[in-house]
């Protein structure tokens, strides 16, 4: 008996994936009886004809692309009569994003979450944050001892320090080796990106990832019209549907123009910064330089850039934040030069 011989992974696509997956249903008929669940899903979630079988981001034409923007303010003037500004800012060369993040200046204020999901038209009903906020004890950087559902009339509380959690954009990025269509990849400015109309929402990404970075829509997004960005970008902020993955992308659809994110303009204590680590004259290549700099599990060997560092002297009047306990101002293993 002939078999046909496995399909080359590097050959897969999202369109070949779902012939294949219709395939094995086997008949018009039962395909249409497993396509029968998508009856009960409200008309604004069903893809059109349009965006179900356009080529991956990758492959289409300046052509093609546009006319995906177009369908995308389409779709927005209808769902919430807003007129957005869709753009496609592309990678600039020579550049290189990294974040430096100064854990001694962190008051766990949480401005930062809420901007966040501002900017990135994030669901409201249910909630969906990029960024996690670790209360962690003075004394560790054990995240399992951390607490992200903190409730406090004031922060930072004495006997805690902060660390905010989201996307590290890693330079060797697990999320992208398990996704099966190529629906998300890295940039060549360092930032890992999701084809939304791609994903298929099989949520390999979101188990691979060691930063609890990746979000999934269980349910329809939940934004009402005035909460509704209409600064847009296709693989940035745009708006989601119900059964894809998500992420934090550095703000690209600000910082491709040269702009700050929205994270970092909210921070009140100026404890974010950004920017090209290829330019030695820029904030983030002296932090990186000068200061006391650890990553989050860098016996993963992801290589985040997404940086932690602290200051020579620490506001506030406190102690550092392994101070405490460790008598020295960072985890062994941790530090790096």
């Amino acid at each position: 008996m002939s078999s046909t011989p496995p399909e080359d992974p590097q050959d897969l696509s999202r369109r070949g994936f779902l012939q294949a997956s219709a395939a094995a249903v086997g008949g018009a008929s039962a395909l249409a009886a497993a396509l029968s669940p998508l009856r009960e899903l409200d008309p604004d979630d069903l893809p059109s004809i349009e965006s179900f079988f356009q080529k991956h981001y990758r492959e289409m034409t300046a052509e093609e692309r546009e006319a995906a923007l177009e369908r995308i303010r389409e779709s927005v003037a209808k769902r919430w009569e807003v007129e957005a500004e869709v753009s496609d800012p592309s990678p600039r060369d020579g550049v290189e994003f990294v974040y430096a993040l100064n854990v001694s200046r962190c008051i766990g204020c949480r401005k930062c979450v809420h901007a966040c999901v501002e900017e990135n038209n994030q669901s409201r009903e249910p909630e969906l944050q990029y960024i996690r906020v670790l209360e962690m004890p003075r004394g560790t950087l054990d995240v399992e001892k951390s607490d992200h559902h903190y409730e406090r009339e004031e922060v930072p509380d004495r006997g805690h320090f902060y660390l905010p959690v989201q996307c590290h954009q890693c330079a060797d990025p697990p999320c992208v080796k398990v996704c099966p269509v190529e629906a998300t990849w890295q940039e060549p400015d360092g930032i890992t990106v999701i084809d939304y109309d791609w994903c298929i929402g099989c949520r390999y990404c979101e188990a691979a990832c060691p930063y609890w970075a990746r979000r999934f829509n269980y349910s329809k997004p939940g934004i009402d019209r005035e909460e509704v960005n209409p600064d847009m970008a296709y693989l940035s902020n745009r708006p989601r549907p119900v059964g894809v993955v998500e992420k934090c992308t550095f703000c690209l659809h600000r910082t491709r123009e040269g702009r700050m994110p929205a994270c970092l303009e909210a921070c009140p204590v100026g404890a974010r910064k950004f920017g090209n680590v290829l330019d030695p004259q820029s904030e983030v290549s002296w932090i990186l330089r000068t200061k006391r700099v650890f990553v989050l599990k860098e016996d993963v060997g992801t290589l985040p850039r997404f940086f932690y560092y602290f200051d020579e002297r620490y506001p506030r009047g406190g102690a550092a934040p392994f101070e405490e306990k460790t008598g020295r101002d960072a985890p062994a293993g941790e530090e790096r030069r």
